[in-house]
Formats: structure tokens, sequence, C-alpha cells
């Protein structure tokens, strides 16, 4: 199977955190023991947002219509339709596969490939599922914390289900190549572009953004899993136990606390 530039940059991230794991550093807690290893990639991320990817997204927030930016949001959003519906069907919750299935039927043609959105105008609800959120879905743990080179939070769960989702994307499956990187480049601006008002409070208020970060991160997919449902009175809030067993479906969806520039 063909390896996409993704798929190599997960792998390698793969490879960094066994690295990490092997060395002597002291875990400072069960939910991030590669904090060490984290905090340094966060620290590039970072200064790779700083120089490069927030300022194009300032840029592109202040000049661009709004018309034009929502184009390309509901663009890529309904690209996402199709892998969303996979992990709906793969939790057996049929009702909502058949929702995206429609979402993206409707949206690719009378929403002009995506542009726009009257799906949600019809009563057909975006969802938001994935690979790693399916395998929480059916009891599979967390796994500590990872920060990945540029794509930012994660665990071991999610990373892998990253590499399982990357074929159900047309966009990274998408030739000639020069113009499938402008594709992703364009998202990433887009999606930085969105999180600006929840980076720059943070930036304000947070007196250790990476652990502010991390934080929500995993409360945020811990909730996911659940389909936005409180957790149990009787479960403790930890990353690796909030997420044991399969939650009734259900409508209610919480939004994404990830403050990273990570696009899925």
């Amino acid at each position: 199977m063909h390896i996409t530039q993704f798929g190599r940059l997960v792998l390698f991230s793969g490879f960094l955190a066994l690295a990490a794991g092997c060395t002597s550093v002291r875990a400072p807690s069960d939910a991030d023991p590669f904090e060490g290893f984290n905090r340094g990639v966060d620290s590039f991320n970072q200064t790779v947002d700083k120089v490069a990817l927030k300022p194009v997204a300032q840029g592109y927030d202040k000049y661009v219509p709004g018309a034009v930016k929502s184009c390309v949001g509901n663009f890529f959003s309904n690209l996402n339709d199709i892998s969303i519906a996979v992990n709906n069907l793969l939790q057996a919750k049929f009702k909502k596969a058949g929702s995206d299935i429609c979402r993206f039927a409707i949206n690719t043609t009378v929403g002009v490939l995506g542009l726009t959105d009257p799906a949600s105008g019809m009563g057909f609800q975006k969802h938001d599922e994935d690979f790693g959120q399916t395998l929480g879905y059916w009891g599979v743990g967390s796994g500590p914390y990872l920060v990945l080179p540029l794509l930012g939070p994660s665990t071991i769960r999610d990373t892998a289900g990253r590499v399982v989702d990357s074929p159900l994307d047309p966009l990274a499956q998408h030739t000639p190549v020069d113009e499938r990187n402008s594709a992703i480049a364009v998202k990433a601006v887009d999606k930085r572009a969105e999180l600006l008002p929840a980076t720059n409070l943070v930036d304000r208020v947070a007196l250790d953004k990476y652990s502010f970060v991390r934080d929500a991160y995993l409360a945020s997919r811990a909730s996911k899993i659940r389909d936005g449902k409180p957790a149990p009175e009787d479960e403790e809030l930890k990353p690796d136990d909030s997420d044991k067993k399969p939650a009734e479906s259900s409508d209610a969806q919480a939004q994404p606390a990830s403050l990273s520039f990570a696009v899925k």
C-alpha cells in the first residue's frame, strides 16, 4: 500500500515516541509518561506556528472575504464526512452513518462539490467521528498522551486511528502531488484561522499552555467517545478510564477542546 507523506510523518512520530519511552526519563504521570519528549515536540510546534502558520492564518482571516472562507471550510468538511460515515458504521451507529452519507451526497451535488452546506438546512446534522473514537467506543484505552510533530496533541490510540483514517481521506490520496500538498496547506491555514480566537485566549490566561492544551484535549476526546454524555458519577476522570465502555448513541456532540493547529 502506498504510504503518503502524512503516513510517513505519523510513523516517524511513533518511532520517536517509542525511543522516548525507552529512555530513563522519569514519568511525571500515568497519563503523560512522555512529558519531557512531548514538551520538546510542543516547543517545536509552537515555534513553527509562531514563525510561519499563525502569521499566514492571521492574514488569511483578515483579508479573505468571509464568503470565501465559508466555502473553503465547507469543502474540507464535506470530504471529512466520508471518514465520519465509515466510523459511525464501525460503531454500529447506522442512523448517523446514513445521515452522513446523505450529507455527503447532497453537499457534493446540490452544494456544488461541498462549497455550500444545504444538507444542514435539510436536517442532516454534522457529526464528528474518527477511528481513534471508534477504538475508544469499543473499549480500547487511550494510552499515554503524545504530541506529534506539526500535528499536535494525540494519544497512542489516536495516533493509530490517524493511520487508519488516512486512506479514507480523498485529499490524502489525490494526485498530482503538488495539487494535494497545496490543498493540505490551504486546509491547515483555514483550520488555524478558525482557532485564532481560542489560541489567543489561551496565550493570555494559561499559566502553562502545554498542560492546559493537554488536559483540554484529553477531556474533549473522552467526551466525544461518550457522544457528549456526562461521565458516570462513579467513574474517575482519567483519560484511560473514562472511555472504556461504549456509550449509547446521542446526537449531542462535544465541541473540540483541542487548541492545537493540528488538522485531521
